[in-house]
């Protein structure tokens, strides 16, 4: 019974460990300009 109390308490810290990573990503500007690195791939610069 003991385990299941320690994998409970795990999967809640590497959860909410996931959710602030998403959270610093969001604030942290990774997600604004999804579009633009898809099409920088299909058109040469010069």
């Amino acid at each position: 019974m003991t385990i299941i109390l320690a994998l409970i308490l795990l999967c809640l810290a590497l959860g909410g460990l996931g959710l602030l990573t998403f959270l610093w990503a969001l604030r942290s500007g990774q997600y604004d300009d999804l579009d633009g690195a898809a099409e920088r791939v299909l058109f040469d610069d010069e």
